[in-house]
């Protein structure tokens, strides 16, 4: 095994782990045998462990997020249908992990302390990222400036949350109101085309 593919499998572990028990109910024998590396790759890599192995994680899936949403907008050119399918496609998954595999970013936030400096210093640099590519999106979209920043920071959190609802229910009824209410609210915002004489 390479060291970069095992430094890939290490992170790749971190991310099912907390997506599944959240970082401290993952312990580092799982986290090891599951990404099939000895504990001593994991110290070359990630000379601060555990939690530079998060940080690692957390970094890898907002970069997945802001690559999602940008094929999104990409595909559709509509923010509301680019939201659509961000949506549907977390539903997917969640659906397909039989509701036991959440957003990884919103498992680790919820049980952070204090204490866990680093960690929170990357989730909020992670969320302020997919905010600015959701204002960024909504924007190139003829969106008004002044309000888009905000228009994300709602929507990422309906987003977190609907998501958060639909996994302990086990159901995509929450993902679905989330859904319907966003797409009203985006309606209701989108900007009105110039009047033509």
């Amino acid at each position: 095994m390479k060291p970069s593919d095992a430094k890939q499998r290490l992170i790749g572990a971190m991310i099912e782990a907390l997506q599944r028990r959240g970082l401290h109910g993952s312990g580092l024998t799982e986290l090891l045998a599951a990404a099939d590396a000895p504990k001593g790759v994991l110290y070359h890599h990630f000379p601060g462990g555990k939690t530079e192995l998060a940080v690692a994680a957390i970094e890898v899936t907002i970069a997945r997020l802001c690559d999602s949403m940008e094929a999104s907008m990409a595909a559709s050119g509509d923010p509301g249908a680019a939201l659509m399918i961000w949506i549907n496609g977390a539903q997917k998954r969640l659906d397909a992990s039989h509701y036991e595999r959440g957003c990884p970013l919103a498992t680790i936030a919820l049980e952070t302390t204090a204490d866990d400096v680093e960690i929170r210093a990357a989730l909020a640099r992670g969320f302020a990222a997919v905010r600015d590519r959701i204002a960024t999106g909504l924007v190139n979209a003829g969106y008004e400036a002044a309000g888009a920043h905000a228009t994300a920071a709602l929507l990422l959190a309906a987003y977190e949350g609907g998501l958060l609802q639909a996994r302990v229910a086990g159901t995509p009824e929450p993902m679905a109101l989330v859904s319907s209410a966003l797409l009203t609210y985006l309606k209701l915002q989108r900007p009105k085309e110039p009047d033509h004489e």
